[in-house]
């Protein structure tokens, strides 16, 4: 699993870099911009939660040794 969430985590870093060559500055919300500033935005809560659940699964374990 942990493999699993860091390499998610490559790829929705690698949708970040190849969208933000889409990006046109002087129009950000018209065409091709809009469509990659929204997938940018979607890796970026794509890789929040996967912090979320490395962590949880991290907590897990912590919580199954103690016990």
């Amino acid at each position: 699993m942990k493999i699993f969430t860091w390499i998610l985590t490559v790829i929705a870093t690698g949708f970040i870099v190849y969208n933000a060559t889409k990006l046109n500055f002087d129009a950000l919300l018209t065409g091709e911009s809009k469509i990659a500033i929204i997938t940018i935005v979607a890796a970026l809560c794509a890789i929040i939660l996967l912090q979320i659940l490395r962590i949880s699964k991290k907590i897990e374990t912590l919580s199954k040794k103690r016990k």
